[in-house]
This record gives C-alpha cells, structure tokens and sequence, in this order.
C-alpha cells in the first residue's frame, strides 16, 4: 500500500514530462491516489497531452489562477471528478520577460504585479479555491527556490519567491486550526519549460555543481517529488510552515 493510499490530490503547472509537478503526479498515482490537473488557456491542450504519460490518465480542470471566475468554479469543478481533496500542488510561477535577467532597477510595477501575483498571490487564491474540499485536513504543497538571498539574473522572481514563502507561512497560521498543512519545497535548479524562460540559467547550474555538498543534477526532477509526495502524505502530520530544501545541501553553505 502507497503513502497517499486513498487520497486526491490537485496538482496545477504540469506542462511537460520533465517537470516538477508532472514527476509528483506520477509519483502521487504510484503511492496510490488519485491525480487530477489543472491547466488554462492554451496550455490545456499540452496537459492533457503530458496526462497521457502518467500511469493512469488524469482529468484536467480549467483554472487560470488570476482569474476570480475560475476560482470560484473551481471546487464544483473539482467534485465532478472526486467528492473532496486531500492534497493541493502548487507548482505556478511566471515574471514577465522585463522583470528578469539584470532589469531589477528599471522593472515597472506592471510587471512586478504579475509575477507577485501569479508567482506568489496565487498559493493564497488557490488554497482559498480549494479549502472547503478539505473534509479534517489536508495538505498544501508549494514548489519554492530559495528566497533568503539574491541570485544572478532573478531579480523579481526572487522577490515573488519571498513573497510565496511568506505568504505560506500566514496560511499555515490561518489554516493549522481546520488542520490544513501548508508546506514549502525550495527545490535546486531543474532544466524545466520554467527554467528556460530565465536568463543566465546556466549560472545556477555552475552554482550548484561546485557548491553543493551532494551531488546535483539538473536533469533529475524525481527528488523534489519525492520530498513534496512526502509532505502530502499522512507521514508528517504535524509539520507545517516549513521550507523543505531539496537543493543538494548548497543552501547551508557559506561562501
């Protein structure tokens, strides 16, 4: 019997096979549950496509996370397929092209707005979406990258990443009395769709390969998974708040 033996989760961001959140899905249905995605706009039809790929299909709902609409359809939507939820995966996160890449000092707010909102704000809008699935408690999962310092190139998505872990930290206050957990894995760098979309990524990759106590690949999205199909399971029933590195070591590291 797996460790998610009987359970649902909702993963959201699952775009390609060599994510995240595609690998906790797959992991998810092999520890036993129940896997359904979310996806929006015209990336639907490359979920559905990528769903094909687990072990047993998953259904895709709708859900762009800025959109108030789809929020507040998303729990109906979510109980045409199983009648509650007991794991949420939040694996969303965009800067628009201005807020990266050494702009840090000429970004306008416009595009600080985006990536606080969708990178950041959403954790918030999607565990409020999906809470009164949540019959006794759940388990709330957020895919992070460490926010405690500044790294080459992030410039405003590190700030949305602090702004998620902040924000994390407040719902696992707010939500502990309902026993939801709300939890946090800061991931090292993994060659993603995400990962792309940042310049100089391969200045992380170089980070981490002469830093890092163990061992890194950034080619290996299972361990991430690992560590967040963990946190969705019954075997830590009392941590929340929490930032689960998953980085090789290198956050614990001086210079």
């Amino acid at each position: 019997m797996g460790i998610l033996q009987g359970k649902n989760i909702l993963v959201t961001g699952v775009l390609t096979d060599s994510s995240i959140a595609f690998h906790i899905a797959k992991l998810a249905q092999e520890e036993g549950a129940t896997v359904l995605l979310s996806s929006y706009g015209r990336v639907m039809s490359l979920t559905t496509r990528i769903s094909g790929r687990l072990p047993q299909t998953a259904p895709v709902i709708e859900l762009d996370v800025t959109n108030q609409e789809h929020l507040d359809a998303l729990a109906d939507r979510v109980r045409e397929h199983v009648s509650h939820l007991d794991g949420v995966v939040h694996s969303i996160g965009f800067a628009p092209e201005a807020a990266l890449g050494g702009n840090f000092l000429n970004t306008a707010w416009e595009d600080v707005a985006t990536a606080v909102h969708v990178s950041a704000y959403s954790l918030k809008s999607l565990t409020m979406a999906t809470r009164s699935l949540f019959n006794g408690g759940g388990s709330v999962v957020g895919l992070d990258f460490d926010a405690t310092v500044a790294w080459p190139k992030y410039d405003w998505m590190g700030v949305a990443k602090a702004a998620l872990e902040s924000t994390s930290r407040y719902l696992a206050r707010d939500l502990g009395a309902e026993n939801i957990r709300v939890n946090l894995v800061a991931a090292g760098p993994i060659r993603t769709m995400a990962a792309k979309s940042i310049p100089g990524f391969d200045e992380f990759e170089k980070v981490w390969n002469e830093r890092s106590p163990l061992e890194w690949d950034v080619t290996d999205p299972v361990p991430a998974a690992k560590a967040a199909v963990a946190l969705l399971s019954d075997w830590f029933p009392k941590t929340t708040a929490e930032i689960i590195h998953v980085d090789g070591g290198l956050h614990a590291m001086g210079a």
